[in-house]
């Protein structure tokens, strides 16, 4: 079962919201800390004004005479009395509260409010019974009387009375629902702004990983199964920057867009190398196989001994050239299959003088010389292996040179490798061909041949013999000078 994503699908959107969310954070975590600070600021004016009150109110009380309201005050001229006989405290704001309270039980309660219009308002039974619980302490404090609302009261003893001051908390309360109220406004408009500034910067940012995104859809409809692709898009160079993210995708793209290139490339070379060789390969075989059917049925039709035996003779030869070419097949089989080979000490340059003395014979026509160093050199790998490799160089100096060429082989020691080298004075190599030398079923141009024979196989597994080795086999040619070298590891 596919579990529903949960909230915006595109990067875009949730870089956007992640933003909008955390201003909308930020913007909750200063409205409180904002609005704890004023209300403290607040609440400590108001106990500052509280404390003068109070001071007030027990200094009158300690002049033994109800002080009141004096003229200016908003109030009624001195002498008068509020409701109830009580005093009016001279200096006090409209708002105050005062109340006497014994502090023996049973004992009686007397309170009162300052109006707006100056006069004063008595206390309820329920109010006075809210601040008959209160306890006379230095420190400010609010109570919720039921009929009056918030206060912020200071209670003092006073032979026996305890005497409450009260300033009302509406103005704190109101200042602060006011802040509250602006700072949601604000903070939706801060977050409001956030978001479409958010939307609009991460489109631009991310617009360059949407042209990254545009050339993996356009590689996407590359038809990569069949023939050779070419070169497919790329990341605008513009972008590829590895100083930012989107320019280290990029570069990391491009790169692995040109080896996939690479490696479709090598498929579809490998391919048509393979097609190649096995037609080849049917090429070279064919041409014995019908020979030897040609001679077979001429044999079966004439039954003089001699034709027969001149054709079991063809039959014999043609026979031994499948032979060697499937054998030469079968060794680059196991050679591009990583088979191993044997590994013994082998004298480089006894093999040399063997391999040179064999072509003598073979090749009366040329001219053979040595040159090899005073002691010898041994490498470690496959000797019969080795040997086919120089011969394969010896004969293929004989088939391609004309009669009279020189042909120098000569061994080298070299820090970490022994050379082995093969060169000769004839006619050189068609700059053409030189680069697929190596290649199977390759051909000598007419030039250099003198002879047709040959399936194109020894050079090929001559170099295949070599880096089995971990060694290689190299060519340089120009008209006059033609040179292998054979390097071995020791």
């Amino acid at each position: 079962m596919r579990l529903r994503r949960l909230g915006p699908a595109s990067l875009t959107a949730r870089l956007a919201a992640t933003v909008v969310v955390l201003v909308a954070l930020v913007s909750v975590v200063i409205s409180a800390l904002t609005t704890a600070a004023i209300s403290d600021h607040l609440t400590d004016e108001l106990d500052q004004k509280l404390t003068q009150a109070h001071g007030r109110g027990l200094g009158a009380l300690g002049e033994g005479r109800p002080p009141r309201r004096g003229p200016g005050d908003g109030g009624p001229a001195n002498g008068d009395e509020g409701p109830g006989g009580g005093p009016e405290v001279r200096g006090q704001d409209a708002g105050t509260l005062s109340a006497l309270t014994a502090l023996s039980a049973g004992g009686a309660s007397s309170g009162w409010v300052i109006e707006e219009s100056g006069a004063l308002r008595g206390l309820s039974d329920d109010d006075l019974a809210a601040l008959e619980g209160l306890s006379p302490d230095d420190d400010p404090r609010t109570v919720s009387l039921p009929d009056s609302g918030d206060y912020r009261v200071l209670v003092s003893d006073v032979s026996g009375v305890a005497v409450t001051t009260g300033l009302p908390t509406d103005s704190v309360a109101g200042t602060v629902r006011s802040l509250v109220g602006w700072e949601v406004l604000f903070s939706l408009l801060g977050v409001a702004v956030a978001g479409g500034v958010a939307v609009a910067v991460v489109r631009r940012q991310l617009r360059p990983l949407s042209e990254v995104a545009a050339t993996a859809r356009r590689v996407s409809e590359t038809d990569l199964a069949t023939g050779e692709i070419g070169v497919t898009a790329r990341v605008p160079a513009r972008l590829v920057d590895s100083g930012t993210e989107v320019g280290e995708v990029a570069t990391a793209f491009n790169t692995m867009l040109g080896h996939v290139e690479q490696a479709l490339t090598q498929r579809q070379r490998s391919e048509q190398q393979v097609r190649q060789f096995v037609a080849d390969a049917s090429h070279e075989l064919r041409t014995p196989l019908a020979t030897i059917t040609g001679y077979a049925e001429l044999s079966l039709r004439d039954r003089d001994p001699d034709a027969l035996a001149q054709a079991m003779t063809k039959v014999r030869a043609e026979a031994a050239r499948m032979t060697s070419l499937v054998e030469d097949l079968l060794l680059l089989a196991r050679l591009d299959a990583g088979r191993p080979l044997a590994r013994t000490e082998v004298d480089v340059t006894r093999l040399v003088l063997e391999c040179v003395e064999d072509a003598r014979v073979t090749g009366t026509d040329h001219r053979w010389l040595l040159e090899l160093p005073e002691e010898a050199v041994s490498v470690t790998g496959d000797e019969l292996r080795l040997h086919q490799v120089v011969t394969n160089l010896l004969t293929n100096a004989t088939r391609h040179t004309p009669p009279g060429t020189t042909v120098v082989s000569a061994v080298e020691r070299r820090p970490g490798a022994v050379l082995v080298t093969v060169t000769d004075d004839g006619p050189g190599i068609d700059p053409a061909l030189l680069p697929d030398v190596f290649r199977r079923f390759t051909r000598g141009d007419a030039a250099r041949s003198r002879e047709a024979s040959g399936a194109g196989l020894g050079l090929a597994l001559s170099r295949a013999i070599a880096r089995a080795h971990d060694g290689d086999l190299t060519v340089t040619s120009e008209p006059g000078r033609t040179r292998f070298v054979l390097s071995l590891p020791v």
